[in-house]
């Protein structure tokens, strides 16, 4: 019986086999304290450049949601969970901004994405959000034509932007004569063909509008502007609509100043000008020229006052500024952490489901609202530039404009309606109330 006994017994350990089965133990707890670590956190994709021509205008959009993070975690984060974000550089590189929204959702596990400046940008992900039912939501002022399920347009739409801001010229500044003048890609374009349009149903006629496009970073400005200026010396008043993108704009603006063109003789209103573009160049060029947001620095309200120096503290820069895009971070972020809670749940399809009627307070006095189709309600501001690099509110919309996915300017738009709550369409035509045809 006892030999039985020990035969039964397993032999001692070797030191060699000891140490395998501790560090596997080890490895086991290791991935264990990891996944629950994983559990414990909810993780949000930052998809903004931070090198490359667009860095000038989207780094800061970057360090917003960073900022918007550590708010909301000193809160208690979401659902009990803390925020986590994963910070990627598409580098200005339209391709790659796809390959590292992939990366976000597959890889990383993002709940949600928040990122892309440009519309190539914007249209390199969609197809990786619609596979892989992610949501991203998207902060900058665009060319509309577009409803997408899986995206959240917080930035203007061309009836929230472009269109006020033609209507102002025309209306308080008596413009006659017409520049269309913007980056060669696909915001520019469409932006201007909806405004070459409108112009054209107001009566202006075509010799009257001039259109010019440059490449990404152009910095040869001298012809360019001796065309525009020889335009506008035809004694009828003159402007120039600027869809002018990333570090393009600071030649473009020297060489206005290098030929003595005024914002007097020929006002520049543009579209991708704000204070962060401003910061740290000399104004002097620019001074009295316009710009078209739904957000300035420098209107006062408690919220606005509240989140500037709030905004100052979180980067130990009490000259850091903030702009248009910054907020619709702030007006999206809190949006999607009320659809959280009221889903109580990060599943894409419930939060997409429960955004639309989301309200946030937006930061010039408002309450912003997410529409069925995506997109937000917003006020509109024209802002004279100054010498400090902030702008004068000259003018602005009485109260909020809803945003229009789809431009009433365009015959193959101006039926058409996103609509995600009711019609659970991105394109619904309401003439043959079917689903299809343009966009998504």
């Amino acid at each position: 019986m006892l030999t039985r006994l020990t035969d039964d017994i397993a032999p001692p350990l070797s030191r060699r086999r000891w140490l395998a089965v501790t560090a596997g133990l080890a490895l086991g707890l290791a991935a264990l304290t990891t996944a629950k670590a994983a559990d414990d956190t909810i993780k949000v994709g930052v998809l903004h450049s931070l090198s490359g021509t667009m860095a000038i205008s989207e780094t800061t959009l970057k360090d917003t949601i960073l900022f918007l993070i550590d708010e909301q975690n000193k809160k208690g984060g979401v659902l009990g969970k803390k925020l986590e974000a994963v910070v990627v550089d598409p580098a200005s590189n339209w391709p790659l901004f796809a390959e590292k929204a992939r990366e976000l959702i597959t890889k990383d596990k993002v709940s949600v994405v928040f990122g892309c400046w440009t519309s190539v940008s914007r249209k390199s992900v969609l197809p990786v959000f619609k596979e892989l039912n992610s949501i991203l939501f998207y902060p900058v002022q665009y060319e509309g034509e577009e409803s997408e399920r899986n995206v959240f347009y917080t930035g203007a739409a061309p009836n929230q932007q472009a269109i006020p801001a033609v209507d102002y010229l025309m209306k308080d500044e008596k413009v006659k004569r017409w520049v269309l003048a913007g980056t060669d890609y696909v915001y520019p374009r469409t932006t201007n063909k909806i405004l070459e349009a409108y112009l054209k149903s107001k009566g202006v006629k075509q010799e009257d509008i001039m259109i010019n496009y440059t490449p990404f970073g152009h910095s040869d400005w001298q012809t360019i502007v001796a065309d525009i200026k020889k335009f506008g010396s035809t004694g009828k008043k003159t402007a120039v609509v600027s869809t002018i993108n990333g570090d393009a704009n600071v030649p473009f603006y020297k060489e206005l100043g290098n030929q003595g063109v005024k914002a007097t003789d020929i006002p520049v209103v543009a579209f991708s000008v704000g204070e962060e573009e401003l910061a740290g160049i000399d104004t002097k060029p620019l001074l009295g020229h316009l710009a078209a947001w739904n957000y300035f620095q420098s209107i006062k309200t408690p919220e606005n006052e509240k989140f500037i120096k709030a905004w100052q503290a979180y980067t130990k820069n009490p000259k850091r500024v903030t702009n248009d895009p910054m907020e619709a971070h702030v007006i999206g972020f809190e949006m999607w952490v009320k659809a959280v809670e009221k889903a109580k749940s990060v599943d894409a399809d419930k939060v997409i489901d429960a955004l639309p009627g989301i309200e946030a307070k937006n930061l010039t006095g408002g309450t912003s609202k997410m529409l069925p189709n995506h997109h937000i309600t917003k006020p509109v501001f024209i802002g004279e530039i100054k010498a400090n690099g902030q702008f004068d509110v000259v003018w602005k919309t009485p109260g909020l404009a809803a945003g229009d996915a789809w431009s009433k300017e365009l015959d193959g738009s101006k039926d058409l309606i996103g609509d995600w709550v009711g019609k659970k369409c991105g394109n619904y035509n309401t003439k043959t109330s079917k689903c299809g045809g343009q966009g998504s």
